[in-house]
């Protein structure tokens, strides 16, 4: 009695045809990102993706409905590798929440400067495409925001999402004005600058009105 295998776990070269297709959606992200920060999302065609990612656009529409989900997921794969990277620079910044603060602009800053194509798809080509892409970025703020909050925020500040919001949209918007002047003043400045600002969660909670009565 033989037993026949399913396309999904055929293999090739040692990969199930599973592994392929994850490869090639792997390699297409890849691709986008480095296209979209060169040229900017719309001058760039699935075709350009594709020779990027030297792959046939056959592939393309494999793993993704159009160009709009490609930059979706391009848009996750940075943010959530760059949440990544700052989180883990807070657990390894110790218990206080100014250091980790700092040790987590300091990880953001440093992703953006290291990786300008990656910084232009987060920051700039996710802006205002489509409803669908709206919402991609709207949902990874909120992540992040709940994120930085629970290393961070007193428990007064962690389920305050306008808060979230306002820091983390504040945070961004430093960032953009360093990216613009040519990544000046240094980035410890630049850091400094959006501590400030985002010390707000890291202070104790007091509503106005309880500090004006």
């Amino acid at each position: 009695m033989t037993t026949e295998l399913s396309p999904s776990t055929r293999s090739y070269r040692g990969q199930s045809q599973e592994q392929r297709r994850a490869d090639r959606r792997a390699r297409l992200i890849a691709a986008a990102i480095a296209v979209y920060g060169e040229r900017g999302y719309h001058n760039a065609t699935v075709k350009a993706v594709c020779e990027a990612a030297g792959l046939t656009e056959r592939y393309f529409y494999e793993s993704f409905a159009n160009s709009e989900a490609l930059l979706i997921d391009s848009f996750n794969a940075v943010t959530f590798s760059v949440l990544g990277e700052i989180l883990r620079a807070a657990e390894g910044a110790g218990r206080g929440r100014i250091p980790r603060s700092r040790a987590m602009l300091h990880a953001y800053f440093s992703a953006l400067q290291r990786e300008p194509r990656s910084a232009r798809v987060f920051l700039v080509e996710i802006r205002g495409v489509s409803r669908a892409v709206d919402a991609a970025f709207d949902a990874a703020l909120a992540a992040i925001g709940r994120e930085v909050a629970r290393m961070v925020a007193p428990s007064g500040a962690i389920d305050d999402e306008l808060l979230q919001a306002g820091v983390v949209g504040g945070v961004i918007q430093i960032a953009l004005r360093w990216i613009g002047n040519g990544y000046q003043p240094d980035i410890d400045k630049a850091v400094d600058s959006a501590l400030r600002l985002g010390t707000v969660l890291s202070a104790p909670s007091r509503s106005l009105r309880a500090q004006a009565d």
